[in-house]
């Protein structure tokens, strides 16, 4: 966070003339809630404050300006040019990525791998690294890889990696889940080998094809 309430600052400099309750009604935060933001403090406990970035992706979008710029400002990511740009982990290796508040988890097979929000040079560029290698957004903290899931269980609501192992399963998102249901289904019988015939042809580009429309 910069120092000063400078970042404070600049939330109330990018609002304008806009009126918080016009600001409230477009995020879904309470106008209390940003006035504090602005201050850099809460007027309640009199407590320094700083917003998560599920918050100002909320702000980004009532201001229209970039979110990665925003987490920049905010001290979530380091700038472009002087941060590392190399993932820790080879993302066809992994089963799906977690995003936390601070950190992001790579699971695959033998390893869970967390890493630094701070370390990671630009979120949204990261986000398309994901949809590349065909990782899908099971929910807001959740990427799956399509091409590692071994089953899927629409009555649990679960996604597997290793058809042995229940343990390797991740709970999915119900929007999601009803939105790729037969993307699931193609992709976990693709993995198994079971396409044949004229089915093999739905392969890799198919199924990438499915996944962006």
């Amino acid at each position: 966070m910069e120092q000063d309430n400078q970042f404070g600052k600049f939330l109330e400099s990018l609002r304008g003339k806009m009126s918080l309750r016009k600001v409230a009604s477009k995020c879904g935060l309470s106008h209390a809630y940003i006035r504090d933001l602005e201050l850099g403090r809460n007027r309640t406990t009199n407590d320094v404050i700083k917003p998560s970035p599920d918050t100002l992706r909320k702000l980004s979008q009532a201001y229209e300006y970039p979110y990665t710029d925003l987490l920049m400002k905010a001290g979530y990511l380091e700038d472009a040019s002087s941060g590392q740009t190399t993932l820790p982990v080879r993302l066809d290796t992994v089963w799906y990525v977690e995003f936390g508040i601070k950190t992001i988890t790579y699971v695959k097979a033998e390893a869970r791998i967390e890493e630094n929000v701070e370390s990671l040079v630009a979120f949204t560029s990261f986000i398309d690294t994901l949809t590349d290698h065909e990782f899908v957004k099971m929910d807001m903290h959740l990427f799956v890889n399509l091409n590692k899931i071994k089953k899927y269980a629409p009555a649990e609501g679960k996604l597997y990696f290793d058809l042995y192992e229940d343990h390797t399963g991740v709970t999915i998102a119900a929007l999601p889940q009803k939105k790729y249901h037969q993307l699931l289904l193609d992709c976990a019988a693709r993995n198994n080998g079971q396409f044949i015939g004229e089915d093999s042809a739905l392969g890799h580009s198919t199924l990438k094809a499915k996944f962006l429309t």
